[in-house]
């Protein structure tokens, strides 16, 4: 893979171009150098050439060596002379000492001269270079120093130019890095002054175009999720999801709830009678009322099971909250008015029925159809119950679920028990999630699956999250430097300015290599319905270095595009698509079509509630990174 350079253009041709430069002046001093020296050596090589001539032609004087003392000492001081002697083969003729001081003596000239006209005359002469004591002088040197004045000048004026023709290449490069880095949409338009200009368009082009096609990957997923679960007409689930995420409820032991079926009469006379367009207009009607009325309990599902029939999934819910439910969704149903030959008193019925983990899913539909025909038989609008014995019914109002919570918080917040997330590479464990339990009067451990819907009713959200997040800090702290947990907080939390506040507080007191380690798990249909509330939130949590996990995925039909909005870290999968998915085509399709909506983000998928080695060669297939569940171990006490 190639790397991209670490050092800017502009300053690599700045270096250059400086380089070249001083390389230049080097070269000219060391020239100038050699050449001012060998100019002095000459000019000394032809002077004394001249002395020496001239003590030839004295010498051929008869009286000339006796004249020697008178004139040649006085020549020989003025011209830096340091000794001279003349010497034929006998003795000698002339010697002469000066009194300069020699700084160095290295740089003394030495020479032997054979006179022509006597050639049994030798001289010899040390004498101080030209030019050897000279200093820097300003006026001597002017023009040189000029000149280098000139060329630091103009170096400097061409770096400036240099830099400032090629800024818009330095804003390009940069945009470059910020891309690599991940950061596309905050540089997705480019700067006026960005250069080449042809390559800046060209990569603006792309961005869009990229940033249209994920777009589009986003809604093709969306459509084939829609199209595979969700009824086009009302927008609810269709019988596949409905059946798909009852079999799964009722396959944990520890589950229990409610499934309503609501019908509506002489349907097809009326479709006869009025069209399609009335028929439809009153089912769309229905669908508003019923999934305004389901906002009350979380994990509901309702579907258009048939063409005129509506079932409604409530998990976790007691009898006496089921009843009251069924009447004023009946009492609600009734103020519609049904076009003919709809009778007005006489045109829906609803059947319900209770279920615990372990029943069969064919079983509870004929259960409810059984209660449904008995509303029919009443003659009248009304609501049936299957006369079904449900010991499992614990019913707890708000009341005595106020005072459990309470009491489990001022005793020192809930019990926290974890459940490794496994790799699929190789089996490692990747981190641990934090599950919540609390005890009740009865010394039974209570999931949370079961309380936390009533835990929203108390108004305990805050209260509870607090409390977890508390624990899951302490436990940070005391245990080994490998170990990250993940958390759950609740969007309620998350839009409380206080509790943001306090929790902000909290995690920058914390070192940096230990918020690495902690995730916050966050449901994705609250998510992405409190979206813009919680955004900013989020970004603070990433930013102070901890990771965003997205749970619940898949549990509604929603858009993914928030992946890369929100910049999550882990999406882990609802266990209703993981559970029996080697026999589910469609929640392999479902699972497919996740795994490409993170494909072009850094967002990994993880599979929660794994139960069998069948599942999770699936998974493994599919190509989930991680998974969750009892196959690889239970739950334990932190």
């Amino acid at each position: 893979m190639r790397k991209a350079s670490r050092m800017k253009l502009t300053n690599r041709l700045v270096a250059f171009v400086t380089m070249i430069v001083i390389c230049a002046i080097l070269v000219i001093f060391i020239g100038g150098a050699l050449s001012f020296r060998k100019l002095g050596q000459d000019s000394l090589v032809h002077y004394l050439d001249g002395v020496v001539t001239v003590i030839d032609q004295e010498l051929t004087d008869p009286q000339g060596a006796q004249a020697l003392p008178r004139w040649l000492p006085t020549l020989l001081q003025a011209s830096n002379v340091v000794s001279l002697s003349i010497s034929d083969a006998n003795k000698t003729v002339f010697d002469f000492n000066g009194n300069q001081i020699v700084p160095d003596p290295n740089i003394i000239y030495h020479h032997q001269y054979q006179l022509p006209s006597h050639p049994d005359y030798q001289v010899t002469i040390a004498a101080i270079p030209l030019y050897s004591e000279f200093t820097y002088s300003l006026g001597a040197m002017s023009s040189i120093s000029l000149a280098i004045l000139v060329v630091i000048v103009g170096l400097i004026r061409g770096v400036h130019w240099l830099r400032t023709q090629l800024y818009g290449s330095e804003l390009l490069e940069e945009r470059g890095r910020m891309i690599l880095a991940g950061r596309v949409e905050q540089y997705a338009e480019g700067n006026d002054y960005e250069w080449p200009a042809t390559a800046s368009l060209a990569l603006d082009q792309l961005i869009r175009e990229l940033k249209d096609a994920r777009q589009e990957r986003s809604r093709f997923d969306t459509f084939i999720r829609t199209h595979t679960f969700l009824d086009q007409l009302t927008g609810t689930a269709n019988r596949v999801l409905f059946d798909s995420r009852l079999q799964s409820m009722v396959q944990d032991q520890d589950s229990h709830g409610a499934v309503i079926l609501l019908r509506l009469s002489d349907w097809e006379e009326m479709c006869t009678e009025q069209g399609k367009t009335i028929a439809d207009e009153l089912l769309q009607e229905i669908s508003v009322i019923l999934s305004n009325f389901i906002q009350r309990f979380p994990d509901t599902v309702l579907a258009r099971y048939f063409d005129a029939e509506f079932a409604i999934l409530i998990p976790q819910q007691s009898a006496k909250e089921i009843k009251i439910f069924t009447n004023q969704l009946l009492n609600a149903v009734e103020r519609l008015s049904p076009p003919s030959p709809m009778e007005k008193d006489n045109w829906c019925h609803i059947g319900v029925t209770y279920f615990h983990g372990g029943d069969r899913r064919g079983r509870i539909m004929d259960e409810v159809d059984t209660a449904l025909r008995s509303s029919q038989l009443q003659g009248a609008n009304s609501w049936n119950s299957f006369n079904k014995d449900h010991q499992w019914d614990k019913s707890r109002g708000n009341v005595r679920w106020r005072t459990l919570i309470d009491k489990t918080l001022t005793q020192g917040g809930p019990l926290l028990y974890q459940q490794p997330i496994i790799m699929a590479e190789d089996d490692q464990l990747m981190s641990y999630a934090l599950l919540a339990r609390i005890i009740d009067d009865n010394g039974e451990i209570i999931k949370a699956s079961h309380f936390m819907s009533a835990v929203e009713q108390v108004g305990y959200s805050i209260r509870f999250d607090r409390a977890v997040i508390a624990q899951t800090l302490l436990l940070l702290k005391q245990q080994s430097a490998e170990n990250s947990y993940t958390v759950n907080v609740t969007t309620i939390s998350l839009r409380d300015k206080q509790f943001v506040k306090w929790l902000r507080d909290e995690l920058l007191q914390l070192p940096r290599p230990v918020l690495n380690r902690l995730l916050f798990e966050v449901s994705e249909s609250m998510l992405v319905k409190h979206l813009d509330a919680i955004r900013p939130v989020l970004r603070v949590l990433t930013g102070l270095g901890c990771k965003l996990v997205v749970s619940q995925a898949g549990r509604t039909i929603v858009s993914t595009y928030y992946i890369k909005d929100i910049q999550a870290d882990y999406i882990k999968l609802h266990r209703g698509l993981v559970r029996d998915i080697h026999q589910r085509q469609e929640n392999q399709l479902f699972v497919r079509s996740m795994l490409g909506a993170c494909a072009n983000s850094d967002a990994k998928v993880i599979a929660v509630g794994v139960e069998t080695n069948k599942e999770w060669r699936v998974l493994q297939q599919l190509g989930v990174v991680a998974a969750q569940g009892r196959l690889f171990a239970a739950e334990i006490k932190t």
